[in-house]
């Protein structure tokens, strides 16, 4: 960390020298850190073997020097880690010997290519949604080029989704992302009180603007048909149901990430503010945030993380349908069935969505005493927060201001070969009549 500091201020040579010293009498170590200058030895060049297929300019994407360079030995293993943790390759070893002089210094890189594509045909079930078939196929190196590329099909009783994605993370070999996300859905529930069609295409460019920070446009069409609207279904629904609505968007999102590039590899903080300016049928600002910490504490066995996330929709021209405004899914909120909180229509209890939300979820990770080889681990969480502001209503609303609930719960996390799943047990602690509330559920986890 001083030595990347160091860097940092345009100190290139700056060596930092560990010296202990053993007191005996007081079974205590003294340690002293020496700042020193190392030689001065330059990159020469960088050698590149045994990518068949990835291009070198993917892999030299990776170092953070280039020939010509001041050599760091904990630079170069630093971006050995990184073409490893690219996934193309089998193995990958990076070595530095001496070069044409005793103040050069030449890296080979050494790499075995490896499978980075993946065509799947089977089922996926999840509490929310139920079983449904898919067909998915997959490639995170598409011609060598680090793209990637993906299509994915599924249809189940109620609904049908295609989505396709495509991204160049260094457009014109420039830290410069372009992408283009396509979706498809419709959903044609028996029990529910309507149906949807919907198409969403989002073409989108990246940046970094700071050395944490980083800026992503985007441009969105959106298509969105309401129909066979139910006899019975809330007057607000029914007044939303007037065919088919496209709006156009342009937006941004801000990410600042301390979580692999920050001076403590202990602790980081992912900040993220985004905002899309809608015009077309309907003119609206949809802003969302979230900030989340995130520390280790007792030797590191014990992962502490703290969330905030919220969002609100307003519009300046036309009101927001069903269909745009928030459901809090288990992953922003647990505890609730799909639909289970938020504003409701006084005379069906129908959930209505809301304009605005925001969730504050605590949680900590920690071993169970297991063997590591078994992949499992346990925690705890609470989540408090709402969703509410319907808008204008054709009928009364229930819970249309900000109506606090609090979840309280148990985790389970377990490393399967399909993938991370976290187990979670759910007690409600301050809920509202009328609430769907569910006390277990099965997700994908996903790591800070």
């Amino acid at each position: 960390r001083l030595e990347l500091l160091a860097i940092r201020q345009g100190l290139n040579f700056v060596r930092v020298d560990p010296r202990i010293t053993r007191n005996d009498r007081t079974l205590t170590l003294d340690v002293e850190f020496a700042l020193v200058n190392g030689p001065r030895i330059f990159v020469e060049r960088i050698d590149i073997e045994g990518n068949n297929t990835t291009l070198d300019r993917v892999i030299r994407s990776r170092f953070d020097v280039v020939e010509g360079d001041p050599f760091n030995p904990r630079q170069i293993r630093e971006s050995a880690q990184r073409i490893r943790a690219l996934g193309y390759f089998g193995s990958a070893e990076v070595d530095a010997r001496e070069g044409s002089s005793p103040d050069q210094v030449v890296i080979d890189v050494d790499v075995t290519e490896a499978p980075t594509g993946s065509l799947s045909f089977g089922g996926n079930f999840s509490t929310d949604n139920g079983f449904s078939l898919l067909a998915r196929f997959n490639q995170r190196n598409f011609l060598g080029r680090g793209q990637s590329l993906s299509f994915n099909v599924q249809g189940g009783a109620d609904n049908r989704v295609f989505n396709f994605g495509f991204t160049e993370p260094r457009l014109l070999g420039r830290d410069l992302s372009f992408g283009i996300d396509m979706t498809y859905q419709t959903t044609n529930n028996q029990n529910a009180l309507y149906d949807t069609t919907r198409g969403t295409i989002r073409p989108r460019i990246g940046f970094p603007v700071s050395e944490n920070g980083r800026l992503t446009l985007f441009y969105a069409y959106d298509f969105t048909d309401i129909k066979d609207v139910s006899t019975t279904s809330p007057f607000i629904v029914a007044d939303e149901a007037i065919g088919g609505i496209g709006t156009n968007a342009l937006g941004y999102n801000y990410s600042y990430d301390t979580r692999r590039t920050g001076l403590n590899p202990n602790a980081g903080v992912l900040v993220r503010f985004g905002q899309e300016f809608g015009f077309g049928d309907s003119d609206f600002i949809k802003t969302t945030a979230e900030i989340t910490a995130q520390t280790r504490v007792l030797s590191e066995e014990v992962t502490l993380r703290a969330t905030v996330q919220g969002g609100y929709l307003s519009y300046t021209d036309g009101q927001s349908r069903i269909t745009d405004r928030y459901f809090l899914s288990s992953r922003t909120m647990r505890g609730f069935e799909p639909g289970g909180i938020g504003p409701r229509d006084a005379a069906t209890d129908d959930a209505l969505g809301g304009n605005a939300f925001a969730v504050a979820r605590l949680e900590a990770e920690f071993p169970l005493g297991l063997p590591e080889e078994y992949g499992i681990s346990g925690g705890v969480f609470l989540d408090y927060g709402s969703v509410w502001e319907v808008g204008s209503a054709a009928g009364p609303v229930l819970y249309d201001d900000f109506t606090p609930r609090t979840i309280a719960g148990v985790s389970i996390f377990w490393n399967t070969p399909i993938g991370p799943l976290r187990f979670n047990w759910t007690e409600p602690l301050d809920v509202q009549p009328g609430d769907n509330t569910k006390q277990f559920d099965v997700t994908i986890s996903t790591e800070f």
